[in-house]
């Protein structure tokens, strides 16, 4: 028997981009209280936000063909509290009203109020977690109905925001990227937390009861995902950033750290963790298998 995923390529695209979206919010405010000068960098930041979070709905909505069919499907959205996907929409309209006022407000010249920005963060760490409860509530996919996963996509989410700030600002504003080495350093650990984090994950989820579990964490070690899992995601999206970054911030010279070189080589990094990050959930939403489709006799 073979299975088809039930969510694809698009499904991902909105959870890497609304993830994404969270984690620039989260970099723009961690930029205005750690390096204010670098204003440049922060208006990328709450230009991104929204802007990925709106093309992620669009897709989504694009992907639920039968609401655009029965558009009050979308209203009952907001009929059950009780439910992951209200207070994911609950969440999301909240984030981009707050996103996109912030972002108005920026290309106005006018000062944010801080709790303003703070509030816009919050929503965005919850947006970033809500990404990965979308699929965790799904009980008869042991890949996904693990307490690991939110975590996983929260942590995902911050490393991709501050990648595609830093990215943009590496050829934007380059002046202020060789400024906010703090937030540099602590993009650093972000691929190492997630490494741990999704090796826990498959160690999990393998020893799940059902025969589903261990068959979807071999669809990603050793099965069709294999080379996407250890090539895009292991070496592109986690290891090759790392080790770039620690040579530009540990063991390169301040000089050649902060030239056009040094640079490129970050902007290399940065782009290898949004590959990972895409590639992370990809892989998470196409490989789980269900309980009812793997049986052991099947194995």
């Amino acid at each position: 028997m073979t299975y088809e995923p039930i969510w694809g390529a698009i499904i991902a695209w909105y959870l890497f981009l609304a993830g994404l979206g969270g984690g620039a919010f989260v970099t723009s405010t961690f930029i205005r209280f750690r390096h204010p000068e670098c204003r440049g960098l922060m208006r990328i930041g709450r230009i991104v936000a929204p802007v990925a979070v709106c093309i992620g709905l669009v897709l989504l909505m694009f992907d639920a063909m039968a609401g655009f069919q029965h558009p009050l499907r979308f209203a009952l959205l907001l009929t059950n509290f009780g439910s992951v996907m209200t207070w994911g929409v609950v969440f999301l309209a909240a984030f981009v009203v707050v996103a996109l006022i912030v972002a108005i407000m920026d290309f106005m010249k006018r000062e944010v109020p801080a709790w303003l920005d703070i509030l816009g963060t919050v929503m965005g760490l919850c947006v970033a977690a809500y990404t990965g409860c979308l699929l965790g509530v799904c009980q008869g996919f042991p890949l996904w109905n693990t307490a690991l996963l939110p975590i996983l996509f929260l942590v995902s989410a911050v490393s991709t925001g501050m990648a595609i700030v830093l990215l943009i600002g590496a050829f934007a504003k380059p002046d202020e990227f060789n400024q906010v080495v703090v937030l540099k350093k602590f993009h650093f650990w972000l691929p190492l937390v997630e490494l741990i984090l999704v090796a826990a994950l498959l160690f999990v989820t393998s020893a799940n009861p059902s025969p589903a579990g261990w068959a979807s964490v071999m669809a990603l070690i050793a099965g069709n995902w294999a080379v996407a899992f250890w090539v895009l995601f292991i070496a592109v999206g986690l290891v090759i950033p790392t080790i770039l970054e620690c040579w530009m911030l540990w063991i390169a010279t301040h000089q050649l750290e902060t030239s056009r070189t040094g640079q490129m080589v970050s902007a290399a990094s940065d782009a290898g963790v949004l590959i990972g990050g895409f590639v992370l959930r990809l892989m998470i939403v196409s490989a789980a298998l269900p309980i009812t489709i793997v049986q052991p006799w099947m194995l």
